[in-house]
């Protein structure tokens, strides 16, 4: 499996606001946070839902398209916001270029965010559930460590 080569579902962009809106009304869906970042040319707050995961004690963020605007907002900025519902906390985002670690990051992303699978499979990273495949796909996504 090479670069991503699929597409994000044509639904997800209205989903996205739909799951921004009930943030902000204090309402949360599962493991998905919403963060928030300044943008990397205007300064604007940009926001979009993630799903955090934990391992080994560090919280971390998955780019599938590591060349989306969100990631390069991060890298930009390296600070953001995480909400899940009315809870708020800031946070340092510092993106994870060592490989192993990246590998054992993606490894756990089946297990702790099922609901993402479908993202990477979509995307064209791995074709099923396998921490496996997932860690082998560990050189084509952008990895994020919160502090």
């Amino acid at each position: 499996m090479g670069q991503p080569t699929g597409k994000l579902p044509g639904w997800l962009p209205f989903m996205n606001r739909v799951v921004r809106a009930l943030s902000r009304i204090g309402l949360s869906l599962g493991p998905v946070q919403v963060l928030t970042v300044p943008g990397r040319r205007t300064g604007a707050p940009r926001t979009t839902p993630v799903s955090p995961l934990t391992v080994d004690g560090h919280r971390y963020v998955i780019a599938g398209l590591p060349e989306s605007d969100w990631a390069r907002n991060v890298r930009a900025a390296g600070q953001g916001e995480l909400a899940r519902g009315r809870h708020r906390s800031t946070v340092t985002l510092s993106e994870v270029t060592d490989l192993a670690e990246r590998r054992e990051v993606m490894r756990a992303f089946p297990r702790e965010v099922r609901g993402g699978v479908s993202f990477f499979v979509r995307l064209g990273l791995v074709t099923k559930a396998d921490p496996d495949e997932f860690a082998a796909a560990a050189d084509r996504v952008a990895v994020f460590r919160i502090a």
